[in-house]
């Protein structure tokens, strides 16, 4: 497994002091976790292509966009030009991934594709080869707050070995639920990435409970 990364998702952030919100995690953040949602694709609604644009070049962090819309394959190479340094579409609303995937790589950034909890593990294996990254939810997409599913955790145990068995470098980033509860079960299953929104933003001081998810994903050997 890679180092640990802790991305802090902006979803439950004070949207109405964003900027702000956004500079409490710079400090210690990897990346900033841009949740996109269409009210599509779920039922939420969140920034437009106009309002990721602002919060990507307004921040010092690398963003890593979660595109939980409809019309990935039209718009994701989109966020990557804007300078998003990641972009993740859901495999569910993709019509051809491998082609989607391409064209965020060609824009310069890494491709993630991500999977919601019904959806087999088994279907990222073919695309091994064309992504960076693989998100595993460990919740439906469309809300924060919700709670850690840990039958989720046998698929990341699986793609983590079947990425080793390519000898592949690719990361696996979990999304949902992750606490100072959880991280440690998710990492030992083999994710690399923890998006972590109500656990940091609901925290009485951000910077220091993204040091202790750190901390406590590092106590786990990989």
């Amino acid at each position: 497994m890679s180092t640990i990364q802790i991305c802090p998702s902006i979803l439950n952030a004070d949207r109405s002091n964003l900027a702000a919100e956004i500079r409490r995690i710079e400090a210690d953040a990897d990346w900033l976790h841009l949740d996109v949602m269409d009210s599509i694709f779920v039922p939420a609604q969140t920034f437009s292509f106009d309002d990721s644009v602002k919060i990507i070049q307004g921040t010092s962090l690398p963003v890593d966009s979660h595109l939980m819309i409809a019309n990935p394959d039209e718009v994701a190479s989109e966020y990557a030009r804007a300078g998003s340094k990641s972009v993740t579409f859901h495999l569910e609303a993709s019509k051809d991934p491998k082609e989607t995937l391409r064209r965020i790589r060609e824009a310069g950034a890494r491709a993630s594709v991500a999977i919601k909890p019904a959806t087999p593990v088994e279907f990222l294996f073919d695309l091994l080869d064309f992504a960076d990254m693989f998100l595993v939810m460990t919740v439906e997409p469309g809300a924060g707050g919700q709670s850690f599913m840990r039958d989720m955790l046998p698929k990341v145990k699986a793609l983590r070995s079947r990425i080793s068995e390519i000898s592949g470098s690719q990361w696996i980033q979990v999304d949902g639920g992750i606490s100072l509860d959880t991280i440690s079960e998710a990492r030992l299953a083999g994710a690399d990435l923890f998006v972590a929104g109500s656990a940091v933003y609901k925290s009485d001081d951000a910077g220091d409970m993204i040091q202790a998810l750190r901390q406590r994903a590092n106590e786990v050997e990989g």
